[in-house]
């Protein structure tokens, strides 16, 4: 073993706290965030039942314990919104499950899982026993809805504005002719077949913020919130219309257009909660990549930013970046984008990565705190490999197509270690996630 590698594995050993699988286990972590007022919660695959389960425990102590007010999620603005009207006994949905329902695109088993299922019975259940205070709301941050979002609008004006309403169906006539197929219309606009609807999309956004006012200052046809959603997705459109309109020129340019959308969104809900009169307390769930501060990863050479890092920048310690990593096990993931879900088998992570130092050097399960400065954080500054696994795993091109260089300690706060973890259960299983897989190459990997 290196002698940087013997010298970090001290360090873990002497710092780490074991994680026994007790209510006590996040305790310290409790103590650490302290009177923070936005908890970044992330996973490093977006199919790993232990990232879900664990994030919920420390979410529901938050809820309890510390008053946050909201969780939002790297999901669409109006599946979630779905999952909100439940949570708070409003909308049509009788069951959790049926609240789940709105996550139809691709990759399905992000949300339509075991675990959110029972996280979001538990907030619903959370929410009707604190009847006298105000419900945790549940939200989404991403902006790949394009067409459900136009659909929410359209929907939204025909209730309080059928005038305005027409407008809004001429202006979001740009793109009829792409169907659901929003890739579609951005490659037409890259090649330039076909002009842009970015002004149609802008203009919606700015009628609808002027006529705010008026719709808010109406009778009770108006809900607060349904003004609220709608004012999110039409901003959702206007990103969303750049996101793909520019998504073929530039891989840091999509990239900082959608986490700036994310971490917009989030100040959005932020303010919603003030106006609401209560604390703008949120727990972000989403992946590492966007919420580990890029600054400490090689993500910043290439020029991209992300929540973590347009987070901690404004609120400084207000904010506690919380990452989440495992050696080995199984993931639900897919072979290519559009692919069914399977269960996947997770390699070992490779020698030179933090992973396999913290094989080698804790317990199965740990916690280390990398904000207070101490022997851990300085031995694991210098910059490692990290493993990524998003909704696509491809073993065979393990160390290209998943590890990324980063600096732990200046990523995030607080690591939390499983050394084996195993994959999450879609609420829809197919054969191919039933009888699993097991990659074929291994150990020839590149």
């Amino acid at each position: 073993m290196p002698a940087r590698d013997r010298t970090a594995a001290l360090a873990i050993r002497t710092a780490a706290r074991p994680l026994a699988g007790g209510p006590q286990d996040f305790d310290a972590l409790l103590e650490l965030i302290g009177d923070a007022r936005v908890v970044l919660l992330g996973e490093a695959s977006h199919g790993t039942h232990d990232f879900y389960r664990v994030r919920a425990e420390i979410t529901k102590r938050l809820i309890r314990e510390k008053g946050f007010a909201a969780v939002a999620i790297e999901g669409d603005w109006p599946d979630a919104f779905r999952v909100d009207q439940f949570v708070r006994a409003e909308g049509a949905d009788a069951e959790a499950s049926d609240a789940l329902a709105g996550f139809e695109r691709f990759p399905q088993w992000m949300w339509r899982n075991a675990d959110v299922l029972d996280f979001v019975g538990w907030l619903r259940g959370h929410n009707e026993t604190h009847a006298d205070a105000p419900p945790v709301r549940f939200a989404g941050l991403d902006l790949y809805s394009l067409h459900r979002s136009i659909e929410a609008v359209l929907e939204y004006l025909d209730i309080v504005d059928p005038n305005q309403a027409r407008i809004a169906r001429r202006r979001y006539g740009c793109f009829a002719q792409f169907g659901d197929d929003a890739r579609a219309y951005g490659y037409a606009t890259a090649i330039g077949t076909r002009p842009s609807c970015e002004d149609d999309a802008v203009r919606q956004l700015l009628e609808l913020q002027r006529s705010a006012t008026e719709y808010a200052s109406r009778d009770g046809r108006v809900a607060a919130d349904a003004l609220f959603s709608a004012e999110q997705n039409a901003r959702l459109v206007r990103n969303a219309e750049r996101y793909y309109r520019l998504m073929l020129t530039s891989d840091a340019t999509s990239w900082n257009l959608r986490d700036g959308h994310m971490a917009e969104t989030l100040i959005e809900i932020e303010r919603h909660l003030e106006r609401e009169g209560r604390a703008p307390k949120v727990i972000v769930w989403a992946h590492n990549s966007h919420l580990g501060d890029a600054r400490a990863t090689q993500m910043a050479r290439a020029g991209e930013w992300n929540v973590g890092q347009l987070v901690r920048q404004r609120l400084g310690d207000a904010a506690v970046l919380v990452g989440f990593t495992t050696y080995t096990g199984t993931v639900t993931a897919a072979s290519d984008w559009d692919g069914a879900a399977q269960r996947m088998t997770v390699r070992p992570a490779l020698p030179e990565s933090y992973e396999a130092l913290f094989h080698n050097a804790g317990p199965p399960r740990f916690m280390l705190d990398l904000r207070t400065p101490s022997p851990v954080r300085a031995a694991l500054e210098e910059p490692r490999l990290e493993r990524a696994i998003g909704v696509i795993y491809r073993p065979q091109t393990e160390r290209f197509s998943h590890y990324f260089g980063a600096s732990l300690p200046s990523q995030f706060d607080v690591v939390l270690h499983y050394d084996v973890t195993r994959a999450v259960e879609p609420l829809e299983r197919t054969a191919a996630w039933e009888t699993g897989e097991v990659p074929e190459t291994y150990p020839f990997t590149v």
